[in-house]
């Protein structure tokens, strides 16, 4: 029998505990890798129908929520988005040098995509809700 190891009580970091979450009923989890070229600005605005969670694994990330300045997450960096109605307008490279490589696992509420493009009439209807864009 082998020898009992207490290395599970030091093997965990958290790396990212986010609340409230609201997990749409009859959700199920999706993990995906995204990785962006040099440079690459990512996907249009866009929402997911439930919570998504981030690890960056290299690179950096350019990431913006609705409400929330921008900013970048480097490698071993985390991120979060509630989903639901709140719009995800960055997750792009910010490297113009390097690729970008991160992981997500979101939840998707059933028969809705894992994501929903953010149409321009809708983008202008809430851009109120943006936080000011970096200037200089």
């Amino acid at each position: 029998m082998p020898e009992k190891s207490e290395g599970w009580k030091t093997a965990v970091t958290v790396l990212q505990d986010a609340a409230p979450l609201a997990i749409p009923e009859g959700a199920s989890a999706m993990t995906i890798q995204v990785e962006w070229e040099p440079g690459d600005p990512g996907t249009p605005p866009h929402r997911h129908s439930g919570p998504a969670f981030g690890y960056v694994v290299e690179g950096a990330v350019r990431f913006e929520l609705e409400g929330e300045p921008e900013r970048v997450v480097e490698t071993g960096g985390t991120f979060w988005e509630p989903g639901g109605d709140v719009i995800h307008y960055q997750d792009g490279n910010a490297l113009t040098h390097a690729r970008t490589r991160f992981v997500v696992t979101m939840m998707c509420a059933p028969g809705r995509p894992m994501l929903e493009l953010v149409g321009e009439k809708e983008l202008a209807e809430r851009a109120h809700l943006r936080a000011p864009r970096p200037t200089g």
